[in-house]
């Protein structure tokens, strides 16, 4: 499939896990693409379609500059991801001043910044699709990961937020949730531990989700098979969020008919 020929686009959080994903899927199937991260040594994306761009999302002005590159490069801005995020665990007494405003700056004051920059060039040419990365962790809580837990609910309001303010544009306005994806920036720390066991245990589908299957969702959102989609907020957790979260009675019911 070609579904983003002619298409231009920026994805944030680029250099690794769900945003490498997401540039490798976009190029392959025909746009131009914009690869952003704040870690220019680990952009190392080849393809011929794709410019990695340097670029501190939580720095406003880079953010508009990094917009208006692309602009002047290819003449329009198509498609934003943003998909750039970071984390920090700690309880409450243990969370620092500085570990909030960072989880919130760069999980959700950098989505302002990028649609802010982007939204003016999408209504003179008559449209486009942002993207944002939510999280399973923005419709309920964590042990010890409150900051990123708040972030990530704000993402997903935010999202519905500019999908009722820019729905007259023709810019549509999407968020996809995703459940645990192993071997991501996030995740790294789990491979060897016994909770991934317990947490892939928690999962219906009994297992994590790769960065490849949260691209196709996100290229979904961006693409025109999703053009009377905007505000929805998709998950993308093996069933994760389906589940209420109590014990398998009906296995141990079905062990107690069966008897010794």
């Amino acid at each position: 499939m070609m579904r983003f020929e002619g298409k231009t686009a920026i994805v944030t959080g680029a250099a690794g896990g769900i945003g490498a994903a997401i540039v490798r899927l976009l190029a392959t199937e025909g746009a131009e693409v914009f690869a952003a991260d704040v870690n220019e040594d680990a952009l190392r994306h080849d393809a011929r379609r794709v410019t990695n761009y340097a670029c501190d999302v939580t720095s406003n002005d880079q953010v508009e500059a990094m917009v208006s590159r692309m602009v002047d490069s290819h003449g329009r801005l198509d498609l934003l991801f943003n998909n750039a995020g970071t984390g920090k665990m700690g309880d409450i007494t243990e969370t620092t001043d500085e570990d909030w405003e960072r989880v919130f700056k760069v999980n959700i004051t950098s989505i302002m910044y990028a649609s802010r920059a982007a939204v003016p060039h999408m209504r003179r040419q008559g449209g486009g699709a942002i993207v944002n990365t939510g999280s399973v962790s923005g419709i309920g809580g964590d042990y010890g990961f409150g900051a990123y837990n708040a972030s990530k609910g704000a993402v997903i309001n935010y999202t519905r937020a500019l999908a009722v303010d820019l729905g007259c544009d023709n810019i549509r306005v999407n968020a996809f949730c995703p459940g645990f994806i192993p071997r991501t920036g996030l995740t790294n720390g789990l491979e060897g531990l016994p909770v991934r066991d317990i947490f892939e245990s928690m999962i219906p589908m009994r297992r994590g989700g790769t960065t490849e299957e949260m691209a196709n969702v996100a290229a979904f959102l961006a693409s025109d098979a999703a053009s009377y989609v905007t505000g929805a907020i998709l998950m993308a957790d093996g069933g994760m969020t389906a589940h209420t979260g109590q014990p398998n009675l009906w296995a141990a019911t079905r062990e107690l008919m069966a008897g010794p």
